[in-house]
């Protein structure tokens, strides 16, 4: 194998390695974007709660000496942007996506203004487990290190879709999206059921802003997010409501996002400002690609409704 040839191979395991790193956000975006839309509402507020989310973890983790408390804080401040968003979408003519905006615009204020002292200071990271740690490749090294919260989102994925189709809670939050008049039908309380549902979403995007800030790429800054948060909203389409095809998008999404550095890494820095709009022009191949009747199809009925 010569040299150009392993060049490439290194860029090729590096975007694989990005894949994990740049998707994870994603993917707790995502799933916690799934969890609320199955319910019939929809939650734009995530931008805010990702931000927040990585801010309360970083100062969290920068006070106690503890990441994994920031990454309870973390998703215990995207629960509460949650129980203000269905709180707030409970009253009689408020719209949601008109809430989400707003609490967007309020969760990144607060995360800003807050997190002006977070700045400087260097908090404790989350670990990682190292599984080439056999390997002299510094690629195939960087590749293979693997955050326990990717792992958690990876199994969060499978166990969410076995959540919806088995378990009374899941067929509960199926029929409040499906049609208001079934879920009153069942006797469930469409409110509570939307409410859970979306605060547990806010909590899980929460989380993913914790992973910024704690892992990667690692402290606080306020260009950390980049627009993850409403990206979501779009990979939650394309995956069209499934939670595992959730996890394939946001590798597919995080590996279009490492993509950059990876070229970048080899020496090919000719376009690299438009590589690293490869997430952002992919959000926009997906909406155009996921505006069919087919997908439509596939929406949360109450949703589709509208």
């Amino acid at each position: 194998m010569n040299a150009d040839d392993i060049q490439w191979l290194n860029v090729f395991i590096a975007v694989l390695g990005g894949a994990t790193r740049v998707g994870t956000p994603f993917l707790f975006v995502s799933l916690g974007e799934c969890l609320t839309e199955k319910s019939g509402r929809i939650n734009l507020g995530l931008e805010g709660n990702l931000i927040m989310g990585a801010m309360a973890g970083y100062g969290i983790s920068w006070l106690t000496g503890s990441p994994w408390l920031g990454v309870f804080a973390a998703g215990a401040t995207g629960l509460v942007l949650g129980f203000i968003h269905a709180l707030l979408c409970q009253q009689p003519r408020v719209n949601d996506i008109a809430v989400g905006i707003a609490l967007m615009i309020l969760g990144t204020g607060l995360a800003f203004f807050l997190g002006k002292p977070l700045i400087q200071p260097s908090a404790p990271k989350l670990a990682a487990v190292h599984l080439a740690s056999w390997s002299d490749n510094p690629a195939l090294r960087s590749a293979l290190e693997i955050n326990i919260l990717f792992v958690v989102g990876a199994l969060l994925a499978p166990a969410m879709a076995w959540f919806f189709k088995n378990t009374r809670w899941g067929l509960a939050i199926r029929t409040v999206g499906e049609s208001d008049d079934a879920a009153r039908a069942m006797g469930l309380d469409i409110n509570g059921v939307r409410m859970l549902a979306t605060m547990a979403g806010g909590f899980l995007a929460g989380v993913g802003g914790a992973f910024l800030s704690l892992y990667y790429p690692g402290g606080w800054s306020e260009g950390l997010s980049s627009g993850q948060g409403l990206m979501a909203v779009a990979l939650v389409i394309f995956a069209r409501w499934d939670p595992i095809r959730c996890l394939y998008a946001s590798l597919l999404f995080g590996g279009a996002g490492a993509l950059g550095p990876a070229l970048q890494s080899v020496g090919v820095t000719s376009g690299y400002y438009l590589f690293n709009a490869a997430p952002y022009a992919l959000t926009l191949v997906l909406m155009i690609a996921t505006s069919s009747t087919k997908v439509r199809s596939r929406m949360p009925g109450t949703l589709a409704a509208r």
